[in-house]
């Protein structure tokens, strides 16, 4: 069975360090179990895959109605979260882990919490959510954004257009905001 933590800055985010069984064949973990996360009911109905080269810079992204849970497969990355929740009591807190493949560690990401990640060598990325894609519900702020205030660690990331392009958090309609 997984250790599950709840995020000291952020509510609602769990962290969940597998438990590993190991013998000279390697090892394994369950990766994933819908019971991990009660307080949503989680159907996944889409998984994904992300790989990055060192110095990508994903995000920020957030939706207002899915949920994520991430693993890194392979590599490191420096996962940032901001929670845009305006009902939250944690409102606009700001985190940032290191995760590896090796660990095994995967997290808990509810709607309205700002996402990303900064790879920090080869990485991919597995994720599963509990909504289809739905371009209505992608949203994103500037990575960078000096309101939100993560220090990612690098001047220079290699960004995607678009995630380039996103709005200063100030700039984001109140109807895009999650509440």
């Amino acid at each position: 069975m997984a250790r599950i933590a709840e995020s000291l800055s952020i509510a609602d985010v769990l962290w969940i360090r597998p438990q590993w069984f190991e013998d000279d064949r390697g090892r394994f973990c369950e990766a994933f179990r819908q019971e991990w996360f009660p307080q949503r009911a989680w159907d996944a109905v889409q998984c994904n895959r992300s790989e990055s080269r060192p110095h990508v810079l994903r995000g920020l992204h957030y939706h207002c109605r899915q949920a994520d849970y991430w693993q890194v497969l392979h590599g490191a990355l420096r996962i940032g979260l901001v929670d845009l929740r305006a009902s939250s009591a944690t409102y606009l807190q700001c985190e940032l882990r290191e995760v590896d493949a090796a660990s095994g560690v995967g997290v808990f990401i509810p709607p309205g919490v700002a996402h990303g990640f900064y790879s920090l060598a080869q990485a991919t990325l597995w994720y599963v959510v509990d909504q289809y894609y739905d371009g209505q519900d992608e949203r994103g702020v500037r990575w960078n954004d000096p309101a939100l205030a993560l220090e990612w660690g690098c001047a220079t990331p290699i960004l995607s257009a678009r995630d380039a392009a996103n709005p200063l958090w100030r700039d984001v309609a109140t109807a895009h905001r999650p509440q």
